[in-house]
């Protein structure tokens, strides 16, 4: 088993002024980072990068999943 480790953002700009702070929820595209071979490597990674990476705006933070 393996784990991906990625990022992408929660968030998108939109103008319209249907949405709170112009920003509508969005599920972005998912930018690899890393792998793992185990899911306690691939927590330690996201929480490292979590903790030093802003995830500004749109909330870029960085997730797993198994592959």
């Amino acid at each position: 088993m393996s784990y991906r480790i990625f990022t992408r953002t929660f968030w998108k700009y939109n103008n319209s002024g249907k949405w709170p702070n112009n920003l509508e929820p969005h599920l972005g595209r998912k930018t690899t980072i890393a792998t793992a071979s185990t899911e306690g490597e691939a927590l330690s990674i996201c929480k490292v990068w979590n903790a030093n990476n802003k995830p500004g705006k749109l909330s870029r933070k960085a997730e797993y999943m198994e592959v």
